[in-house]
């Protein structure tokens, strides 16, 4: 019988595993209503849930972490509001979890205002343990992982997304500056990660929308695609077993390719309401893995359970016989899906996931 290390190494390197790992997260308000559905705190345990061990550096002590709150001197900030590590205002958005952002950097008129914006330093943080943290993981029989982080995501929440959208047309050099700070982190938290063996290594970025990109290609190519791809050559250069997964929501059809030849090894969340992961998978093969499939804009909250059990199992038949597939929803399920639902997907990949 294979440890949960191996078999996750079985669906990383496209070989039959013994079952298919699968796992699901929720919004805090539908986690509170499954903790009281199921009795217990440990949804992982209550469900089978994959575990992968999380692994990474620490700030050390008397780490100093950006101070932001010069843009917001005079400004009056709304009721239950906060300023988030990025220096972002979240503003309670009146719909459970959602907020609204309020960026640092929106009324820049400067390109050194750009230059001046501060990030957390990641160069500071402290590996010395991950090393030890890994093979203590493997010595257990579980994988382990990491998540590196957003580059235009974090980019764009602190510059505002109109403005941001309008620097990449307009002033390419505010764009980039402001991706490069994100960068430098990104390459050193990947790199470090590789070299103390984590497992997956797991970033992103959402870069499209229901029917296409956000922008361009060629911009897509040039300010996006060439700094993750400058994290993976280095992450595999290091480390060829470490693998790599990238997140986008929207149908992201176009690039993927692109993102396979940088290095990319599993995307995820491969939305079936804008992509088609049929095409998909006979386009790519063994050459990539899918991280999700399983729909929360359509099958979760608004299908039967039976319906959640047929998606399970066609998933698993399609996608999951020879590797390549960790099944899970394709986000945080939202508080309108029903618990039966979720019941549902998990005995169903229990019941159709295992292949010996």
């Amino acid at each position: 019988m294979m440890t949960p290390y191996e078999n996750f190494r079985a669906v990383v390197e496209h070989r039959s595993p013994e079952w298919t790992p699968f796992g699901m997260g929720f919004t805090p308000d539908l986690e509170k209503r499954v903790i009281e559905h199921i009795g217990t705190n440990d949804i992982a345990a209550h469900y089978g849930l994959d575990r992968k061990d999380w692994v990474g550096g620490k700030a050390p002590e008397g780490f100093l972490w950006p101070d932001h709150r010069k843009y917001w001197e005079g400004f009056a900030m709304p009721a239950g509001a906060w300023i988030n590590g990025l220096g972002v205002v979240e503003v309670p958005g009146g719909f459970h979890h959602f907020t609204r952002y309020i960026s640092p950097l929106r009324n820049a008129a400067t390109f050194g205002e750009i230059e001046d914006y501060a990030v957390p330093d990641a160069t500071a943080f402290d590996w010395s343990s991950a090393a030890d943290a890994v093979a203590n993981a493997h010595a257990q029989g579980y994988p382990t992982t990491i998540f590196v982080g957003h580059m235009y995501e974090n980019a764009w929440q602190a510059r505002g997304y109109e403005q941001f959208l309008l620097d990449t047309v307009e002033r390419p050099d505010w764009a980039e500056c402001m991706l490069d700070k994100f960068f430098r982190n990104n390459l050193h938290t990947a790199t470090q990660a590789a070299r103390a063996g984590v497992d997956y290594i797991f970033c992103g970025d959402d870069v499209a929308n229901q029917n296409a990109l956000m922008f361009s290609k060629d911009t897509w190519r040039t300010l996006i695609l060439s700094r993750w791809a400058k994290v993976w050559a280095s992450v595999k250069a290091i480390n060829p077993r470490s693998v790599i997964a990238y997140h986008t929501d929207g149908n992201c059809t176009d690039i993927v390719e692109d993102m396979v030849d940088a290095g990319l090894d599993f995307l995820n969340p491969v939305q079936p309401e804008c992509m088609d992961a049929d095409a998909l998978k006979a386009r790519m093969g063994k050459r990539l893995g899918f991280d999700g499939c399983i729909g929360t804009q359509s099958t979760m909250p608004f299908g039967t359970p039976d319906d959640v059990r047929r998606r399970v199992k066609e998933c698993l038949t399609k996608y999951g016989r020879s590797g390549g597939l960790f099944l899970a929803p394709t986000h945080v399920l939202e508080p309108e899906v029903p618990l039966a639902n979720i019941d549902a997907f998990a005995s169903a990949c229990r019941e159709f996931g295992r292949l010996a």
